[in-house]
């Protein structure tokens, strides 16, 4: 079989740090260029991964003819522009998260893709992993009773002003950093988009994102996602499926380190001091590589991807919701791909 011809978008810390070294290990894929607007460091990025080549602009990678696919870890801003280019230029694409900063951008990808026969994913890894594919099956066996509430809290300290993620005008902040993994996770576990959203958020002074999104997603049947997200408190991570019969809570849940063994706990009704409580835990993956192999296989075979385009549409969908509300201080109805 021949090797899929990845591209590269940027020397990224993500890149770097997680999905280069995911590419490394997964068959048929090989890393073929990398581009980045500083020469110098995408040739020192190179050199560190073997990659075969370095580009001096994004829009040259992304025409190449010896590329087959493009993974795009830039700037929040530049995922929706830069991935209709690649579909465009009859690439697949792997896009980091968030896909977009609005819902017409999604509905605008879902199209192209469609137009161009091609593959867009979001790059969600935590579905990949064992521990939330257990707990997926954990919840859905009932083994909780029926599934009322899911709480998260996702938080680490930056105030870095010239991080990305603290640059208002380029889609920085802690509601499109880390709570959109709040509401991919509440969304798949629900199976089901929420009818309707609140926000509160607190946004830092000087870079003007918000530093504090606290969140509800009402769901049908009643069923409540509340979120805390923040990017200037101390580093936290944890979920908690609440149920009728018990509650489970996942250790590390989004970033699980891929050494790290992931445990999670089952706790059952009146167990307040948690002495009849089970923990499971689950071999040290790569969630990462996981993810790759997955849409490899979605390109390769047309298997069914974890995080599809009208996912990413319905997360979209919430986000901006959640923005509205912030705004408006009242609930507001995500908008659905038909009147996006």
């Amino acid at each position: 079989m021949t090797d899929l011809r990845w591209g590269i978008l940027s020397t990224a810390r993500i890149a770097q740090k997680a999905l280069i070294p995911a590419l490394l290990e997964t068959q048929n894929c090989r890393i073929v260029s990398i581009a980045s607007r500083d020469r110098s460091r995408a040739a020192d990025v190179a050199k560190t991964f073997n990659i075969e080549r370095v580009d001096d602009d994004y829009e040259s990678l992304i025409e190449a003819p010896d590329i087959d696919v493009i993974y795009n870890p830039l700037p929040n801003h530049l995922h929706a522009p830069l991935t209709l280019r690649a579909l465009e230029a009859g690439k697949h694409v792997l896009c980091e998260k968030p896909l977009t900063l609005s819902v017409e951008q999604a509905v605008a990808i879902s199209k192209k893709a469609a137009e161009t026969n091609r593959i867009v994913a979001e790059a969600f890894m935590t579905r990949h992993h064992p521990q939330w594919q257990r707990a997926f099956e954990l919840v859905h066996s009932g083994a909780i009773g029926s599934l009322n509430a899911i709480q998260i809290l996702f938080s680490y300290r930056n105030s870095d002003p010239d991080d990305i993620r603290n640059k208002a005008d380029i889609g920085g902040g802690a509601l499109y950093d880390i709570g959109c993994y709040a509401l991919n996770a509440a969304r798949w576990f629900f199976e089901s988009e929420p009818e309707s959203v609140i926000a509160e958020m607190h946004r830092d002074p000087s870079f003007g994102t918000d530093r504090l999104t606290s969140g509800l997603a009402v769901f049908p049947n009643g069923r409540h996602l509340t979120f805390t997200t923040a990017t200037q408190s101390a580093l936290s991570q944890k979920m908690t499926l609440l149920g009728s019969d018990g509650f489970l809570t996942l250790d590390v849940p989004f970033n699980c380190p891929r050494d790290y063994a992931a445990r999670l706990s089952i706790v059952g009704d009146q167990d307040l001091l948690h002495s009849k409580a089970r923990t499971e835990t689950f071999e040290a993956v790569d969630q990462y590589a996981r993810m790759v192999e997955a849409f490899v296989a979605a390109i390769r075979e047309g298997s069914p991807l974890s995080t599809t385009i009208e996912d990413s549409i319905g997360n979209a969908a919430a986000i901006d919701a959640l923005i509205r509300s912030s705004e408006t201080r009242r609930l507001e109805a995500p908008a659905t791909p038909s009147h996006a």
